[in-house]
């Protein structure tokens, strides 16, 4: 051996190691073999964009534990971005490391992100999982055999969102304003797909297609933006198209409170400073993990690949190696084999089931607003098909619903009165209402401030009246329900009801069964009557059943009462005392110091015998022997048949039923004016604090008077007890 060193002598080996050695050798079949070694796999995290530092995030290795891969990431940060350098430096990255996927995170403006990524996925048969809702861009045609899979929203995912918001706040007219970004002709697309399809009467008006590049300074884009009459806008633009869109809407006076804009196709809510001239209200919908960390994002996507690994590793026993070459031919058999591992993925109790364009087939979004303060507020979310708003959200309300000035945004307050204003309760599934009727607030009974509220749903023929006239005229409107439940009435000077609420501007209109009159007339405006009506009277009515008391109505209860506890008694009493005293009878047969064995007319006899005259029975009976005490049985007798004949004739009357409607003429009629004569008397009664009433009471001051014990909370109440009487 060179090196100058000294040589080590031999050393004899001892027998009895060596039969040691040789015995754990022949031993080894019973030992347990060794552990398979842990398969490494490396997953590339590419961070695209400028606001990335050149070291980026820390992706320590041991963040990845929970997997039976070791897994490897390889932290990649590109700060050039557009198309030409995205391109080589990522095929850099696959041909230069042995790459099994990658989980892309970007904070790039080009909208030509996710068509790079799913042509670079088809051709070298990595999964590409985008994690940032900035690549979630139209993609049509998808790449055959690209496994780029997109954790944000697509464009007709969003608009579904959209159009369900729409839907719940009857917003039915809208028009759509697009520039040329990449996939425009598909939105507009979807949306006439779900116009088409949908039972509500949407009413499209119009798609405005802007060329910014050929209008610099924007006096084309203005005109074209005013010549869309719809309130409601539907934008199609990159992030920095919408800066140039919203500063040209400005100029034109679009951007104010009465104009209310959804934008599709940008992140600008996952953007911390906003472009100068995005207006506040707008709307937006975005994957409800749009404020979740860089780290969590990243771990998602990592997840996503591992767990397909996996499922490859138990199929195959290996992991494949892809084609990692951007230039070399793509196998589609095999991209077509490797894609079905990364489709339904369930990871952290979520589940990441994409469809066949590479998003999620149920994601979890949500729906934004921008405040007044210019800062995003969540008012929406959408999960598993279902939308739930935060109610009640306008996009001119400020932080504790005061409006702002707004000429073209109404506060409508209404009554329940069907079947002008049907109230109902929201679906307890969804929180929202059903087709053909609004959101509708009623303030609650507690002491806070602001009042808190509870949202209905309003139907019926005046919230039609309403939404045709919004449509017509081209308003929003907020409706809610007066807290008293009345028409208007001024008590003490002050006025109650939908009258009180507008005349105290508390509401813009009211709208609902409001009578004109007079003392109404001096104070608030009303349009042209609608329904043309006067006072009408519900009466209840016979069916033609017979009741099982209809044997005593023949008589009134007091007419029985008379009879058997009143004329009965005091006749047989004085019968009886008659008999006692006359000379026949017990009293003076002991005078006269007669021997026992006289009259035994008794009092209970005397009731027996009237009893049996009554009712015509031929019973055993004692008649007495005293002359008064026979005429007064006479005279009795001669009173049951007059009251049984009288309550045979009636009573056939009263069991042969017919369906029968009592008729009034008027308010003038006399069963109004003199109930009292009625037998029984007729008991009626209206709604308080209603034209009726203030016509009753101004007209018949005797008949408002009698008629106030019997007046009725609402038209609900009158019915039922109308009914039953």
């Amino acid at each position: 051996r060179s090196g100058g060193g000294a040589m080590s002598p031999p050393v004899a080996v001892p027998a009895g190691r060596m039969l040691l050695a040789l015995a754990l050798a022949c031993a080894s079949p019973f030992l347990e073999p060794p552990a398979a070694p842990r398969r490494t796999l490396n997953v590339a995290v590419i961070l695209s964009g400028a606001s990335y530092g050149p070291a980026g995030p820390r992706l320590a290795p041991g963040a990845f534990r929970n997997f039976s891969l070791d897994v490897n990431p390889v932290g990649v940060v590109l700060n050039d971005t557009n198309p030409r350098s995205l391109i080589v430096r990522l095929c850099d990255v696959l041909s230069s490391l042995r790459i099994h996927g990658v989980v892309f995170e970007d904070d790039t403006r080009s909208e030509a992100v996710a068509q790079i990524l799913d042509f670079i996925s088809a051709q070298t048969s990595v999964p590409i999982i985008g994690v940032n809702g900035g690549s979630a861009i139209v993609l049509t045609p998808k790449e055959k055999g690209s496994t780029f899979l997109q954790l944000g929203s697509s464009t007709e995912q969003q608009l579904q969102v959209i159009f369900e918001v729409l839907e719940e706040y009857d917003w039915t007219a809208f028009a759509v304003v697009t520039t040329l970004l990449p996939g425009y002709e598909d939105f507009v697309d979807y949306v006439e797909v779900l116009t088409d399809s949908s039972f509500i009467g949407w009413e499209h008006r119009g798609v405005v297609t802007l060329n910014l590049t050929d209008d610099p300074e924007g006096a084309r884009t203005r005109r074209q933006l005013r010549e869309v009459t719809a309130q409601i806008r539907l934008l199609y633009c990159s992030r920095d198209e919408a800066e140039a869109v919203f500063r040209a809407a400005r100029d034109a006076g679009l951007t104010g409170p009465g104009y209310i804009w959804f934008v599709v196709g940008t992140n600008l809510g996952g953007s911390e400073q906003l472009p100068e001239h995005v207006p506040a209200g707008l709307f937006a919908v975005l994957s409800a993990g749009w404020r979740d960390d860089l780290q969590h994002r990243v771990h998602n996507g990592v997840a996503i690949v591992a767990k397909g690994a996996e499922a490859l590793l138990r199929d195959y026993g290996f992991i494949p190696e892809f084609n990692n070459d951007c230039r070399a031919p793509n196998v589609t058999q095999i991209n077509d084999n490797l894609h079905r591992y990364f489709m339904n993925i369930t990871w952290g109790q979520k589940d990441f089931s994409f469809n066949e364009d590479g998003y999620l087939v149920n994601p979890s979004l949500v729906v934004i607003s921008l405040n007044k303060e210019r800062s995003w507020e969540v008012v929406g979310s959408w999960e598993q098909q279902v939308l739930r708003l935060k109610y009640p959200v306008w996009s001119r309300y400020g932080r504790f619903l005061q409006p702002v000035e707004d000429g073209r945004h109404l506060t409508v307050a209404t009554l329940e009165e069907r079947p002008f204003v049907i109230v109902e309760n929201i679906d307890p599934a969804t929180g929202t209402c059903i087709r053909d009727s609004v959101p509708c607030r009623r303030q609650l009974n507690r002491t806070a401030s602001p009042p808190p509220f509870e949202k209905k749903c309003c139907k019926g023929f005046c919230i039609d009246i309403l939404k045709r006239l919004a449509r017509a005229l081209g308003f929003t409107y907020d409706l809610y329900l007066v807290t008293n439940g009345k028409h208007g009435k001024k008590i003490d000077g002050v006025w109650n009801g939908m009258v009180g609420e507008v005349f105290y501007r508390r509401a813009d209109m009211a709208i609902g069964s409001l009578t004109i009159n007079e003392e109404r007339s001096e104070i608030i405006d009303f349009s042209v009557p609608f329904v043309e009506t006067g006072i009408s009277v519900m009466v209840s009515r016979s069916n033609g059943t017979v009741s099982p008391s209809a044997f005593l109505e023949p008589y009134s209860p007091a007419v029985w009462v008379m009879m058997f506890v009143m004329c009965l008694t005091v006749v047989a009493v004085t019968v009886f005392i008659f008999e006692y005293f006359s000379p026949v009878g017990y009293n003076r047969s002991l005078a006269s110091g007669q021997r026992a064995g006289g009259s035994t007319f008794t009092i209970g006899k005397s009731i027996w015998l009237l009893w049996a005259l009554v009712f015509n029975n031929s019973v055993p009976v004692e008649n007495p022997k005293g002359t008064t005490s026979k005429i007064m049985v006479l005279v009795w007798a001669f009173f049951a048949v007059i009251f049984l004949a009288s309550y045979t004739a009636n009573l056939a009357a009263f069991m042969i039923q017919e369906e029968y409607v009592d008729t009034v003429s008027g308010l003038s009629d006399r069963k109004f004016q003199r109930p009292q004569e009625q037998y029984p008397p007729l008991k009626f009664g209206t709604v308080p604090n209603g034209s009726t009433e203030k016509n009753i009471r101004s007209n018949y001051p005797a008949m408002h008077s009698y008629m106030v014990r019997y007046n009725q909370r609402g038209v609900e109440d009158a019915l039922q007890h109308l009914k039953t009487g």
